[in-house]
């Protein structure tokens, strides 16, 4: 039987060991991040929080396969911050092939410090668009003596000329041309750090121009084509990037990429931030604290609404919703709820329903792609608001129609008894209660009497003639 001098000589052996193996392989793997679909607060959470992950684990560089339509711009610049600050190269890859690197993701790619695509696919179209619903103003037309040059994609040319920028202002708003002229400026400077197109750059944000990957290629936009991620990482091996600490080679021969997925807190704020599920949180949110309102104690309704209200909330805050119709919603909801309390005879509920319907489409920017309400939603929601709002008026019609059976109207439709005769005052009984009433007229006991009028605990009476 070994000493325990040996086992713990064993012990240092295999911890050396494996200290050795972990501090060897943590220089030799590469991390694969995917960018998948509109780009907004969980994409970005995701990418930043995996960045800072590489550098921590020491990996080599970063892949990013993007394929998205576009999406927030806020989200979008905490990504370009990100790729900016990172002391691990990123190199983006607009693939598999028939994906698409739109506007967002144009941005993205020109950020990063190597920029690649694969066959048929396609990156541009990066015009900013409104957020907040704000009201689109009539395109002013150009003037027509002075035609606009046509963008070259050499980086030479007439793209970038003060002519070009005077023609561009001519269309638009004020704030649609600051908003243009903010993003152009943008992915000027990114285009100028990274060495690419300036020119073409300026074109997808001003025109919205779009290449497909060997025009890209040709136009100096990108850097290279590879059909594949391991293509992709034969092409660049040995390539060198400029880093804010000097100048890396990649080495990217045996090397380890690992793939990293969304992990549940990136779930969890995807379908949080999903401008559908937002909405209806805010929907359960608004009712569940109106039913908790008008039945005080049920306290699942309040704490299923105020839980559903807060992450609606959240959601909102990053999705840069119109608080005009966030309002009209709102107000939409309490007109419908109000029609059962207050006799309008449906109109307050009209009104509720036309609210709630612009509210509804005023809420989010329905041209920031894949972050817009579903109209068939909307319409859902407004149907179920107007079959609430029939229910109150057929309700309210029938009660309407029904005889009264409490009050002094009610007591006014029985027939008294004399419990005694009296010439003006005495006592009768009405549904077997003794009640004080006054006749103008002598009343024999047994008499039937008819109430005239309930005045407090006294009854007007007079005898029945007929």
């Amino acid at each position: 039987m070994r000493s325990p001098r040996a086992w713990a000589a064993l012990l240092l052996l295999v911890g050396g060991w494996l200290l050795a193996g972990g501090s060897g392989a943590a220089g030799s793997h590469a991390l694969l991040l995917p960018v998948t679909g509109p780009i907004g607060p969980a994409t970005s959470d995701f990418f930043v929080r995996q960045l800072r992950r590489a550098e921590a684990d020491g990996a080599q560089f970063v892949v990013v396969t993007i394929d998205t339509p576009g999406g927030l711009e806020t989200a979008m610049r905490d990504m370009v911050q990100a790729i900016l600050a990172s002391p691990v190269p990123v190199v983006s890859f607009v693939g598999p092939s028939g994906a698409r690197a739109a506007s967002a993701g144009t941005y993205l790619v020109y950020a990063s410090h190597v920029a690649a695509m694969a066959p048929a696919t396609n990156l541009g179209a990066a015009t900013p668009v409104q957020i907040g619903g704000a009201p689109e103003s009539a395109p002013k037309p150009a003037p027509p003596a002075t035609p606009r040059p046509a963008p070259q994609l050499d980086g030479k040319g007439p793209a970038g000329d003060e002519s070009q920028d005077s023609a561009t202002e001519a269309y638009g708003s004020a704030s649609e041309r600051k908003a243009v002229n903010d993003a152009v400026a943008y992915i000027r400077g990114l285009a100028e750090l990274r060495g690419r197109n300036v020119h073409w750059a300026e074109a997808a944000v001003r025109e919205g121009a779009s290449l497909p990957a060997d025009e890209a290629l040709a136009a100096g936009v990108i850097d290279l084509v590879a059909a594949d991620v391991p293509a992709l990482l034969r092409a660049i091996d040995g390539r060198k990037v400029q880093m804010p600490a000097g100048e890396v080679a990649l080495a990217t021969a045996g090397i380890v990429l690992r793939e990293v997925a969304p992990d549940w807190r990136t779930r969890l704020l995807s379908i949080i931030t999903n401008p559908n599920v937002a909405y209806l949180l805010m929907l359960i949110g608004i009712y569940g604290l109106l039913l908790e309102g008008y039945n005080p104690g049920a306290v699942v309704p309040g704490v299923v609404g105020a839980i559903s209200l807060l992450l609606a909330l959240f959601a909102f805050q990053v999705l840069s919703v119109n608080f005009a119709g966030l309002a009209l919603i709102a107000l939409g909801v309490l007109l419908i709820v109000a029609e059962s309390f207050v006799p309008a005879f449906g109109a307050l509920g009209l009104g509720g329903i036309v609210a709630f319907v612009f509210g509804s489409v005023l809420l989010l920017d329905r041209e920031v792609p894949g972050y817009s309400i579903a109209w068939q939603l909307i319409a859902s929601m407004a149907l179920a608001g107007a079959l609430v709002l029939a229910a109150i008026v057929s309700y309210a019609v029938r009660a309407r129609r029904r005889p009264v059976v409490s009050g002094a109207e009610a007591m006014q439709l029985e027939i008294a008894e004399a419990y005694e005769a009296f010439e003006r005052r005495g006592l009768v009984t009405v549904r077997g209660e003794l009640w004080n009433a006054e006749s103008s007229e002598p009343v024999a006991a047994g008499q039937r009497l008819r109430i005239r009028r309930v005045d407090g605990l006294k009854l007007e009476v007079e005898p029945v003639k007929d």
